[in-house]
């Protein structure tokens, strides 16, 4: 991990402006409009194989933008990869509407430096005891802290990709690739139904439902992810390994091992811990797309077994 120089304490946090609240709002409800939408028109024929085949092929584009694209390639730099690569897989990720990459990858940074203490942009742990509170506290490491004061400071914790040109250009070009990833599922619905019914539920499927179950299961890693589950190795904080995250989130669940091990491509330490975001970048690796991808020895493994 990569954090800026300085004081371990970031600035104050300051409300976020007018826009980016709004924008988060939008980013927040929609996708559950959706969802209703979807709901409703599944009790009639409408729907059909087809956009099933959307709403997954999307999904797993997208969401492998942000396991694979936004976190272990940006964020902590677990492997290395072209630049053809670099601009896909961020496009793909900017497809998930989770925001910019340097935005994400700064966030992201600064809840490492500062897991589930004062400073930790979306920790569970901030509310108090007693059922109540932990109710706040997982809405608000769920979803609460997108609307809520910022302090992440982009300078600070992401200078290095800042100064990379493409990924800056990527960040600063979000919304075209967000929008794209609503408006490509529509044409791909219309083209494979050659029908205007085909546009909406391509859209509806592959965009607004794809987008809520991509950003919830996201969400849960960071909720669900220090809240239950198994500790399995001493990282100074409550992450923790939850199966269920492991396998939706396609490898990010096995949250413990990576707050023990940010730098490690690989997330599920095990056998049975099943890792679909390491095994693509391992399938990269075998086809020369991508290169230096770090995991932990064995020894470093046991010496931080709790």
């Amino acid at each position: 991990m990569i954090l800026g120089v300085g004081s371990d304490r970031p600035a104050k946090p300051t409300r976020a402006p007018l826009g980016i609240r709004v924008a988060n709002l939008f980013a927040i409800l929609l996708p559950f409009a959706g969802l209703i939408a979807a709901i409703v028109l599944l009790w009639g024929p409408a729907l059909g194989w087809t956009h099933l085949a959307i709403f997954f092929v999307m999904y797993l584009l997208t969401g492998f933008g942000i396991t694979v694209g936004y976190h272990r390639l940006f964020t902590h730099k677990s492997f290395k990869t072209g630049r053809v690569m670099t601009f896909l897989i961020g496009v793909f990720g900017s497809m998930a509407f989770e925001g910019p990459i340097l935005q994400w990858a700064a966030t992201h940074r600064q809840h490492h430096q500062h897991s589930d203490h004062e400073y930790d942009p979306h920790s569970p742990h901030a509310h108090g005891k007693g059922l109540r509170n932990m109710f706040r506290g997982f809405i608000h490491a769920h979803m609460g802290w997108l609307i809520k004061p910022q302090s992440t400071d982009v300078e600070r914790y992401v200078p290095d990709l800042k100064n990379d040109p493409l990924v800056n250009f990527m960040s600063r070009t979000f919304l075209v690739w967000a929008l794209l990833g609503m408006v490509l599922p529509a044409i791909l619905g219309g083209l494979l139904t050659m029908s205007w019914w085909g546009v909406l539920l391509g859209f509806i499927w592959g965009g607004l439902v794809r987008i809520f179950f991509v950003h919830h299961i996201t969400w849960s890693v960071n909720s669900v992810c220090h809240i239950w589950g198994r500790k399995r190795f001493k990282s100074g904080d409550e992450s923790r390994n939850n199966a269920i995250c492991g396998v939706l989130a396609l490898g990010e669940g096995w949250h413990n091992n990576h707050h023990a091990f940010p730098a490690s491509a690989r997330h599920g330490l095990r056998w049975w811990e099943i890792d679909f975001s390491y095994l693509l970048i391992r399938g990269m690796a075998l086809l020369g797309l991508a290169s230096d991808v770090k995991t932990p020895s064995q020894e470093h493994i046991e010496r931080k077994l709790a």
